[in-house]
């Protein structure tokens, strides 16, 4: 970049990140207090144009300032960059406070769910025991039905085996039989039902879960705090200190390093106000006496002005040694 460009394009630089940092501090300190939040925003936009003057004034009568009076500004603007920053985080963390509850709203209602879920599947396991034995009371029933309905006795006088059929005990069997088997399709209704519930509220988790992936605006923090491990609002608070570290003492800085590059494109003005002309340096050849007698008579005459002109010896004195120091350099020169 040109230097002609380079203070404009740092000025624009300086006043954009001012005015920016100047309005979130605004509207920060307006929030922290909202009851007064008008007087706030007054007083703190005086306060932001207050800050840049005592600045760019500390930066160009630094060595002319009374010691007293550059204390205190110097701890002025500290303090006033300080609230600059405490508007700022009370803007961005009032922010992030608001997407935080969403979330953990959301959060809560998934755990909600999830507990549901756990205990439904708690009853679901009990179910399955329980039908577990129905099975295998249902398998020994089935086995005594198909040995254990028949008695066998000897004939005395014949001396045969006798098999008769044990009707009390077949009923009997059949009876308990039923029961199970009604009890077992109760049990499979049930766990059934479990199942259907347990599916939907799987179903509801992921669909929160999405909406939440869609709408969460806080996805590279809650990727930091993943990562490190840390709490989610230690990680947004990480960000926004380092935020508010390179905001307002950058924009103060810019400010300073804009009026250095205005004073630097400035042209110098001599001791009598008038624009200091860079004058090339004399060609001196060799025995051109009578080019540095000119240059010495003119240097002598610029003397003699300056002594006449009535300056005080403060401005005067260093320009009458720069004056008599090329004269002896104009002497040096010369070769007899």
């Amino acid at each position: 970049m040109q230097q002609k460009y380079l203070p404009w394009f740092l000025l624009f630089c300086a006043l954009g990140l001012s005015t920016t940092a100047a309005y979130y501090s605004v509207i920060g300190l307006s929030v922290v207090f909202t009851g007064v939040a008008i007087p706030v925003i007054v007083m703190g936009s005086f306060l932001e144009v207050s800050k840049i003057a005592i600045a760019t004034y500390l930066h160009n009568t630094w060595k002319k300032t009374y010691a007293l009076l550059k204390v205190y500004l110097t701890i002025a603007l500290v303090v006033l960059s300080i609230i600059t920053s405490i508007g700022i985080y009370g803007l961005l963390s009032t922010g992030f406070q608001e997407n935080i509850a969403k979330l953990e709203i959301g959060t809560k209602q998934i755990q909600n769910i999830e507990v549901k879920k756990q205990r439904f599947e708690e009853i679901k396991l009990e179910l399955s025991k329980e039908k577990t034995i129905l099975d295998k009371d249902i398998s020994q029933l089935r086995n005594a039905l198909s040995t254990n309905t028949t008695t066998q006795s000897v004939d005395t006088k014949t001396g045969q085996l006798i098999t008769k059929a044990n009707n009390a005990n077949r009923k009997s069997f059949e009876t308990q039989l039923a029961s199970a088997q009604t009890n077992r399709d109760k049990l499979s209704t049930k766990i059934d039902a479990l199942n259907d519930s347990i599916t939907n509220l799987d179903i509801q988790i992921l669909d929160m879960e999405s909406k939440a992936s869609e709408s969460n605006e806080l996805g590279a923090v809650q990727y930091v705090s993943e990562i490190t491990g840390a709490d989610i609002k230690t990680v947004a608070n990480w960000f926004i200190f380092m935020l508010i570290f390179v905001f307002d003492p950058l924009a103060i800085t810019l400010v300073i390093a804009t009026n250095q590059a205005f004073e630097q494109r400035k042209p110098k003005i001599n001791i009598y106000s008038e624009p200091e002309l860079i004058e090339p340096e004399p060609v001196v050849e060799s025995n051109s006496r009578e080019i540095i007698e000119q240059e010495k008579l003119r240097i002598q005459n610029e003397i003699d002005r300056i002594q006449r002109s009535g300056v005080s010896g403060r401005k005067a004195g260093p320009a009458i040694e720069l004056l008599q120091s090329k004269l002896r350099d104009l002497d040096n020169t010369i070769t007899y």
